[in-house]
């Protein structure tokens, strides 16, 4: 039997900029990146951003802002940049070669400098984010970086020092390769930052149906404070899918990007990471990549409907909200149960922490129970 054939990477090649040699001697300055620059150099590095080779200049960056593709057309969603303040562009010229540190001052890499400009921090929150208000995580991270953005392409040493997970930190081309050995054709993406409770468990589990495999595939990358830490949220998964998972069937790898919580237009990157990892499909529930109430509860399902066609390979499942109903004895959602005041068992996210809080289960129909014990023993040890 030949190999089985996966969905081309976005752009038709996967990048890889890693496996660069640390050398010094044609190194003029350094930059110490943030948390989010060093996972935006993870992914671009391993390929997940494919086609980027590095960080966006002036032109890719304003059509992304204003038109959603880089400038020779190609679909792109979110400014992917490495921005920095006044005192270190002063000291950075076109044509240097500048090294990238994490922030114990370790070396992850190289940026060949082919541009320097200013970012427009207003006009991107307005467009990328769709508000300009603080509040919001992903606009209080953009609005607090430097005014200065350096573009180029990139040499990676090191993905990272020290990464957690790694049994599970699997690249584009691994993941490909291990679809490729498991005989995979159509595969389908789970994107998530929280725990999997049974309201996604029955979304993945109808995904399957449809697919030859499911890839559930936490963002593990930078997050807001207050989300549930990342250790937590693995062992979660890893129960999980021990327990209630046919194993053949279901692959667990983490995906070490920045979440943004941007909404409709992360939902539009986070399906094209996915592309590159492999996959045919990726599920668009509720709110995608949503954070308090910034976004409708389907406008990433309307931006992406909204796109040209063969602009995504990947193809989008959308879900609408689902619950368990108490009448109907199992999971619903609103096309294929009726609404029925107090049928449903919904619990807010604060409802949720309380309950955890006073070492109360969640009702069996909301979570499983071995899930609600990891996280109140998590909320036990603060």
């Amino acid at each position: 039997m030949g190999a089985v054939k996966l969905v081309d990477p976005h752009g038709g090649r996967l990048v890889d900029r890693t496996g660069a040699k640390a050398d010094g001697s044609k190194v003029k300055g350094s930059v110490t990146l943030t948390e989010w620059q060093q996972c935006d150099l993870e992914m671009i590095g391993c390929g997940a951003m494919s086609p980027l080779e590095g960080f966006m200049g002036e032109a890719d960056y304003n059509s992304v802002c204003d038109n959603m593709t880089l400038k020779n057309g190609t679909l792109w969603s979110m400014p992917i940049t490495c921005a920095v303040d006044d005192a270190t562009a002063s000291k950075i010229g076109v044509g240097d070669r500048v090294e990238l540190k994490d922030d114990a001052g370790r070396s992850l890499g190289y940026l060949n400098v082919t541009e320097k400009y200013k970012q427009d921090k207003r006009r991107q929150a307005a467009k990328a984010f769709g508000t300009e208000d603080v509040a919001h995580p992903g606009v209080k991270v953009l609005m607090s970086s430097g005014d200065w953005c350096l573009a180029g392409p990139i040499d990676v040493v090191t993905l990272r020092h020290n990464p957690m997970f790694m049994a599970h930190r699997l690249t584009p081309a691994q993941t490909r390769a291990e679809f490729q050995r498991r005989g995979w054709k159509t595969i389908v993406a789970f994107q998530t930052r929280n725990p999997i409770h049974r309201a996604h468990e029955y979304l993945t589990k109808c995904a399957q149906e449809v697919t030859d495999g499911l890839l559930i595939h936490p963002l593990m990358g930078a997050t807001k404070d207050g989300d549930i830490p990342a250790e937590v949220r693995m062992k979660c998964y890893e129960v999980l899918i021990e327990k209630y998972y046919h194993h053949e069937h279901t692959m667990l790898a983490v995906m070490p990007a920045a979440m943004r919580y941007a909404g409709p237009r992360e939902a539009i990157l986070h399906a094209i990471l996915r592309q590159n990892y492999g996959c045919s499909h990726f599920i668009v529930g509720r709110d995608h990549a949503g954070v308090g109430n910034y976004y409708g509860t389907y406008a990433a399902q309307e931006l992406i409907d909204s796109l040209p066609p063969g602009a995504l390979k990947i193809t989008p499942l959308k879900f609408e909200n689902t619950a368990w109903s108490k009448k109907a004895g199992g999971m619903v959602s609103e096309k294929t149960f009726p609404t029925i005041e107090g049928d449903r068992v919904v619990l807010s996210g604060t409802k949720v922490r309380e309950m955890l809080l006073r070492g109360e289960r969640p009702p069996v129909e909301f979570t499983r129970p071995e899930i609600a014990d990891i996280l109140i023993e998590s909320m036990k040890q603060g």
